[in-house]
């Protein structure tokens, strides 16, 4: 007799009895409300799953999940989770993290997250400011930015979290707007069939301490003008009518009048396309008359992933050497002078 086939999951499976405390008109709802919509729809039990966050207003994502989960300290959210999936490789761990707790204190563990391809998917709240303390500039705050902590302008270049990621040559690289909730879910549905280190960056208004830090490319009036969608294979045009699209022009990327060009110069968007191009596409958010920010997955190419090749270490071992004996070894009568 064949086992009955587990009820279906819904939203409903994944909420919890937590209030749910930001501040009213906060983008962490509506990637809250994305999240609980992809993860019914991966077929993945819900006890295999875990979220790990650190210290921020995103970090309190874990007490809204009715999954397992960690909120564990400023920026260690990375090296916990790479634990996690070590200790229990079918495990799901996500990590949700903010621009400050990743890329301040966070830089260094999210760096080497990255460059082993720890099978995570990593998700980086970026609303260019501390929330949570009360509005100071981070990381990705913008250069001039007067905060309380910068009553005077920020004087820190800031960091791009795409680049950092490009740099640190993540497998898997895309970006989501919270206004746009079918479009995350999209790219949440990507990210999570990814084997590897999945990066994903949101813009996340802060109606609070830095209100409309993407309007560019949030609001009705401006978005199509400025939002390239991206999808692998298709022509780089974007506007209400696609009248701009990407070409290339030297080493770098450059808007232009579709009109004003034949189809075979338009670019074609290439996800496993060397960083060189990648780089060139983050670059059209610099122009300071047009700035065009991409949104969708950038990079997705396969490698070997850190976690796999760890468990295939200790298995080689343990084939060697036999399993061990943990209380043998505790209770041994070895001992070495310092």
């Amino acid at each position: 007799m064949s086992a009955a086939t587990p009820p279906a999951l819904t939203r409903k499976d994944f909420q919890t009895d937590q209030d749910v405390r930001w501040c009213p008109g906060c983008g962490d709802y509506s990637i809250l409300a994305a999240i609980q919509k992809t993860f019914p729809e991966l077929g993945i039990p819900r006890e295999k799953f875990a979220i790990v966050s650190g210290i921020g207003c995103s970090s309190r994502f874990p007490y809204y999940m009715n999954t397992y989960g960690f909120h564990t300290i400023h920026g260690r959210p990375f090296p916990v989770a790479t634990g996690l999936k070590a200790a229990q490789p079918d495990l799901h761990v996500w990590v949700v993290t903010g621009d400050g707790d990743a890329l301040s204190i966070g830089g260094n563990h999210l760096m080497h997250t990255l460059r082993r391809n720890v099978d995570l998917r990593i998700l980086l709240f970026n609303n260019r400011i501390y929330g949570l303390t009360k509005g100071q500039y981070s990381p990705t705050s913008e250069l001039g930015k007067k905060t309380r902590s910068t009553p005077s302008g920020s004087i820190d270049p800031p960091v791009h979290p795409i680049r950092f990621a490009l740099g640190c040559g993540a497998t898997f690289i895309a970006r989501s707007i919270d206004r746009e909730p079918k479009h995350m879910v999209e790219v949440f549905h990507r990210a999570a069939k990814h084997r590897g280190s999945a990066f994903v960056e949101l813009y996340q208004n802060c109606n609070i301490f830095n209100d409309g830090a993407f309007q560019l490319f949030t609001e009705k009036d401006t978005k199509a003008h400025h939002v390239l969608p991206l999808a692998h294979g298709e022509p780089l045009v974007f506007g209400r009518e696609h009248e701009y699209a990407v070409v290339h022009e030297g080493f770098q990327l450059r808007v232009v009048k579709s009109a004003d060009v034949g189809d075979d110069r338009i670019v074609r968007h290439d996800e496993h396309g060397p960083l060189a191009y990648l780089h060139a596409l983050t670059e059209l958010e610099d122009d300071p008359d047009h700035p065009v920010s991409a949104i969708g997955v950038l990079r997705a190419v396969d490698a070997p992933v850190w976690d796999e090749l760890l468990h295939a270490q200790v298995e080689s071992a343990i084939e060697r050497q036999g399993p061990g004996d943990l209380q043998a070894l505790l209770t041994g009568t070895d001992t070495w002078t310092v």
